[in-house]
């Protein structure tokens, strides 16, 4: 008689032996290499009773069945997590295609099979072609955030593979500000420019701490009452912070003069650059328009003002990153001076 190959395959993961404490069935279900079952039983009938009954199970039950292994690529739990998460995002076209690029620099993996080793091999040959730790650890916060947010919607039932694995400590940068000298220097070189945006999107920075795209995208809806409302904001939440009366009158002022549809402002990113550097004012890399930002937070904390204010100004999610100005406060840290045990010792 013969057999079909998976009938042959059971068999030879279930056997019934005599021991000298019964009859021993001894089973794999799933296979092999899926879990074994051992039951002593007193007759040979119980056992070949209890045999037939996981035959049964596997042939009935999906859950006794053997678990597919999961084929998909990495470059495809990419494109589940744009397509659930990442269209709702102001940046998920462009992050999709930093995870694309990463995805096909690791070599598009199965997904399942992906590890933090393959990661950390990756990370390193970045780091070798002179990639900034900084973002490097923004890559694996993209890439480990795709597995959790899959995990939330059920699109990944296992572990994280990024998830225990730890981000370089990056040593803090010196956040550069304008001086009130430089600033001087600067709207004076600006207002002269031949862009006729780049003077007035510069000085709203330096009054509301905005970023600079957040500053030469403003429509003249969000310029009322004595406020701008920021909309399209990095955080997506929006904020409103009080203006001048008269920084509010050269905007709409502006606007009738120069503006394009609902847009106050045109592009003036290259007559910033160009603007600086004819001033001969240096910046540290990767902060030309935001010294703006940075220049407002630092005198707002060095005129007095008040960290939590600053906080929903700036709006920062976290306080943590707004604490990065605290010790520019005026009375930061001051009680260090008095209560020292050498001032104690002198006024003793």
């Amino acid at each position: 008689m013969i057999f079909p190959i998976s009938d042959i395959r059971l068999a030879k993961q279930m056997a019934i032996k005599k021991s000298s404490s019964g009859w021993l069935v001894d089973s794999q279900p799933n296979g092999r290499g899926g879990k074994r079952f051992r039951k002593t039983f007193k007759t040979q009938a119980e056992a070949k009773a209890h045999e037939a009954w996981l035959k049964s199970q596997v042939s009935q039950d999906a859950d006794w069945a053997p678990k597919k292994k999961d084929l998909r690529k990495l470059s495809a739990l990419i494109g589940l997590w744009f397509d659930y998460h990442g269209t709702g995002l102001s940046s998920g076209v462009d992050t999709k295609q930093r995870l694309l690029s990463m995805a096909n620099a690791i070599g598009d993996p199965i997904a399942s099979n992906f590890n933090a080793s393959m990661f950390a091999e990756y990370r390193t040959r970045r780091l070798e072609a002179g990639l900034s730790a900084n973002s490097m650890n923004r890559e694996h916060a993209y890439l480990r955030s795709v597995f959790n947010e899959l995990a939330r919607l059920g699109y990944w039932n296992a572990e994280n593979p990024l998830g225990k694995l730890r981000q370089f400590k990056v040593q803090q940068t010196e956040l550069s500000y304008l001086t009130y000298e430089q600033i001087e220097k600067l709207l004076l070189e600006l207002k002269t420019a031949q862009n006729p945006h780049v003077f007035l999107v510069t000085r709203v920075c330096l009054s509301t701490g905005a970023r600079w795209s957040e500053a030469e995208e403003l429509r003249s809806t969000q310029v009322r009452d004595g406020q701008i409302q920021f909309a399209k904001t990095k955080s997506g939440k929006v904020r409103s912070v009080p203006i001048s009366d008269e920084l509010q009158s050269d905007l709409e002022a502006h606007y009738k003069a120069h503006g394009d549809g609902a847009r106050i402002f045109g592009y003036a990113y290259s007559a910033f650059r160009e603007g600086v550097g004819r001033t001969g004012i240096e910046l540290p890399d990767g902060q030309l328009t935001h010294c703006l930002r940075h220049s407002f937070a630092s005198h707002f904390m060095m005129n007095g003002g008040n960290i939590l204010v600053l906080q929903r100004i700036l709006g920062h999610a976290s306080l943590t990153m707004t604490m990065r100005y605290a010790h520019l406060a005026p009375e930061h840290l001051q009680e260090a001076k008095h209560l020292n045990p050498l001032a104690s010792l002198k006024a003793a």
